[in-house]
């Protein structure tokens, strides 16, 4: 039986970070990271296609909340606490000065998610900290306050523990075994599956600004449009994604979106088309591209609308010139099933918040019982926003642990 002042369940970003940070404010305390891989912060390696999203340019709480479906409420307080600018200055000072890129998104100025992770393995190790591998939890329980944790390769005994699995079904298990409720997982960040004529072809096109709505729903978004091999993607498609992950699992991910192309009504998209019927008279309309759009995504449009390619403004109809701005702004497409989004894998789940004390990421149930990250019901869009929650929660969960 090894006995350990602090065990911290999970060897990702939630649980270096947090390990770092209680062993650097109380170096008296033995800490150990029990991960169950052969290595661990698997997930930093492959954020951001390997260059590690840290977090997100955005510095005022409120505003930063809007960017979690889950967790939005519970996070305002905490991010008074810890956000953005602290991770900065956190990892500055360790060596690692980070750069915001035009979206908002930060990374390490080395381009490098190694930065990051070799940031983490070399304060771990001055701060004394041991990190395990190969370490599988297999049950925790509470014995009169003390924790006993068996793994793949012995037992544990420690007077708190923090829980920093992401989203692991068997540690869920466990800790519903403990009383704790756990909401169902479903996928969260995902692109859309559509076969149509329309994105036949094209995929690599990107049309800078569009409006999305889920027809027979609350559901809408704004942002930039990526047309892929399979269907669609990119932020206005994520973010839909990440707010309507219960409702789209609900519907077996079956549903229509309704995109406006142009951001603009049918009636004004209308009249304008009327004017270039005049001023392009003599031009065809296949080629001559309107509203800033992609050539290839106004060439897909102006087909979809019975429109032949020598057809000339002059020539379009009333019926061509309404069938035009419907696939501009009223454009309706079928979703048949999702794709995960690169290696961001994120799931809407976990454990219950209203069982977590947010001043301190502690259990209101269980005492000495810490939760960091994913494995709490919080999850949020793409863009660093995962890793800022992780950040927060490992840190304040730290601060408490450490007394």
């Amino acid at each position: 039986m090894i006995q350990k002042d602090v065990i911290i369940i999970g060897g990702g970003a939630a649980g270096f970070f947090a390990a770092i940070n209680i062993a650097e404010k109380n170096p008296d305390l033995k800490v150990a990271i029990l991960e169950r891989g052969k290595e661990g912060l698997t997930k930093v390696k492959v954020s951001g296609g390997g260059r590690c999203n840290v977090t997100h340019a955005e510095f005022i709480p409120s505003e930063l909340i809007q960017n979690y479906p889950r967790g939005q409420k519970e996070l305002r307080g905490p991010f008074h606490q810890f956000m953005t600018g602290d991770t900065i200055e956190w990892f500055e000072k360790r060596g690692v000065p980070l750069k915001i890129e035009e979206d908002g998104r930060m990374f390490p100025v080395s381009n490098s998610s190694q930065t990051i992770i070799d940031c983490f393995l070399s304060e771990a190790d001055q701060h004394g900290v041991e990190v395990l591998y190969n370490h599988s939890v297999k049950a925790i329980e509470n014995q009169g306050g003390i924790f006993q944790i068996e793994t793949s390769q012995c037992q544990f005994l420690s007077k708190k523990v923090l829980i920093a699995t992401g989203s692991n079904p068997k540690i869920w298990q466990l800790l519903e075994n403990l009383g704790h409720t756990v909401s169902a997982p479903v996928p969260s960040l995902f692109t859309f599956n559509i076969e149509d004529e329309r994105l036949k072809n094209i995929p690599g096109v990107v049309a800078q600004d569009v409006e999305v709505n889920v027809l027979n729903s609350n559901l809408c978004s704004e942002g930039p449009l990526l047309i892929t091999h399979w269907g669609l993607s990119a932020p206005s498609i994520l973010k839909l994604s990440a707010f309507g992950a219960l409702e789209f699992a609900k519907r077996d991910y079956k549903f229509q979106i309704e995109i406006n192309f142009i951001k603009q009504s049918f009636e004004d998209s209308f009249n304008t088309l009327k004017v270039r019927k005049q001023d392009l008279a003599k031009k065809t309309v296949f080629k001559s591209t309107q509203f800033d759009l992609p050539k290839r995504l106004w060439h897909k449009l102006v087909l979809a609308s019975s429109i032949k390619e020598e057809t000339r403004w002059a020539d379009l109809n009333k019926e061509q010139l309404e069938s035009l701005s419907g696939q501009l702004t009223q454009a309706i497409f079928n979703v048949n099933g999702k794709s995960t989004f690169k290696e961001e894998f994120v799931t809407a789940g976990g454990v219950n918040l209203k069982e977590v004390n947010f001043k301190t990421f502690e259990s209101k149930y269980i005492k000495n019982l810490y939760f960091a990250g994913e494995v709490l019901n919080i999850d949020a869009v793409t863009g660093g926003f995962n890793f800022q929650n992780a950040w927060t929660g490992a840190y304040i969960a730290a601060q408490n642990i450490s007394k």
